[in-house]
């Protein structure tokens, strides 16, 4: 039973990742349909970022009420209702409707599944779930590609996406008996939940949120934008760029299969900080201009280093809090990296707009030095 449990955790990691990146590989198609400007992705992007804001604020007091299991299964169908949305939307109007549900449906399983994952497995499987995450966010663009490859229209990509989706959540809704009490499942229930303001004070809590904001705002940033800078600065084709968008995805899902074995032998501060490394190296390739080549080669080492960044620290959580407020902290962590997602990305396609997309890798840069200098913080903090 448990170990069926940890396969229905892997298929949900798969459903979370399937729709992360399909906006971004899209969207040079998309805004060219809707004669509207490349930096409304933005506007798009950041309705979906306020949305799992809101409900990765609220995680911790729906898990205490539904229990892990069903937060889960209501996320992952509100998501697959906003995805079929988005495929028969013709206006943009229509699109930032469906946007809503889109985030809303994304937040609260995201901290929900993290904090489930935290208490009851090691860190290989960590890094292992979110490589699976990997696997849905690299098959989205492929799928999207393959899609306007045939000459059907983004709209028949996000269609497809959305029946993956229905099929996943009656998988997960089969799967709710399994849900049962684990050694720390008691967590979910038996404590008060902590406020805003209270978390906030816990030493260490700001840096590691700003640690957040920052990751995911260099993620997002490439997941929302890397397909326009292959098209605009680096001279791709839409339909090559919409499929080569994913290799950074193709990193991160490699990178983390590796990740989880080597987990085993170092510890998830070693492996964060290797990763940052790493996304240096691959941002140092976007930045030469010696053919098309070497910018595939930064997105898939950037994505390569990516891999244990985001496990290890949510993995550490609880090391460095307490596993009492491990719920409650990855809960408002996801809420900043959301905000990241929100503010960062539109912020780019302005710059984009008045400069051009080839700030691209300077914008990046500027994100990885602001992650390696508050991790840094955070540890000296909670004195890890």
């Amino acid at each position: 039973m448990v170990h069926l449990l940890l396969v229905i955790i892997y298929l949900a990691f798969i459903s979370l990742g399937l729709p992360d990146s399909l906006l971004g590989s899209a969207w040079p198609v998309m805004y060219k349909g809707f004669e509207i400007p490349i930096s409304y992705a933005g506007f798009l992007s950041m309705i979906i970022a306020v949305g799992t804001i809101i409900s990765s604020l609220q995680s911790e007091r729906l898990t205490k009420k539904l229990g892990t299991g069903k937060v889960t299964v209501i996320s992952v169908a509100v998501t697959a209702a906003a995805l079929i949305g988005f495929s028969c939307s013709h206006s943009f109007k229509a699109l930032c409707f469906w946007a809503i549900p889109y985030g809303l449906g994304a937040g609260s399983v995201d901290a929900s599944l993290n904090n489930y994952v935290v208490l009851n497995y090691a860190s290989r499987h960590m890094s292992w779930l979110y490589c699976m995450w990997g696997i849905g966010a690299s098959a989205g663009p492929y799928i999207m590609g393959y899609v306007l490859a045939l000459g059907r229209g983004w709209n028949t990509g996000y269609r497809y996406i959305g029946i993956l989706q229905i099929i996943l959540s009656i998988i997960l809704i089969l799967s709710l008996p399994l849900w049962k009490k684990t050694k720390n499942s008691s967590l979910e229930t038996d404590k008060k939940s902590l406020s805003l303001r209270q978390i906030v004070k816990i030493k260490g809590a700001k840096e590691v949120m700003v640690t957040f904001f920052c990751y995911c705002a260099l993620e997002q940033t490439i997941t929302l934008w890397a397909g326009s800078y292959l098209v605009l600065g680096k001279d791709f084709s839409a339909k090559a760029a919409a499929a080569y968008a994913g290799l950074f995805f193709v990193g991160i899902t490699v990178g983390r299969a590796i990740s989880g074995f080597l987990t085993i032998k170092f510890d998830d501060i070693t492996m964060v900080r290797f990763g940052l490394l790493i996304v240096f190296t691959g941002i140092l390739f976007l930045f030469i201009p010696f053919g098309n080549i070497t910018s595939l080669i930064g997105l898939v080492l950037t994505g390569f280093g990516c891999a244990p960044v985001y496990p290890c620290i949510i993995h550490s959580i609880p090391r460095y809090f307490g596993t009492d407020k491990s719920q409650a902290m990855i809960g408002v962590q996801m809420a900043a990296a959301y905000t990241g997602t929100c503010i960062m990305p539109p912020l780019f396609g302005v710059a984009a707009n008045h400069i051009g997309v080839l700030l691209f890798p300077f914008y990046l840069t500027i994100m990885l030095f602001l992650i390696i200098f508050m991790h840094e913080t955070v540890l000296k903090k909670c004195k890890v």
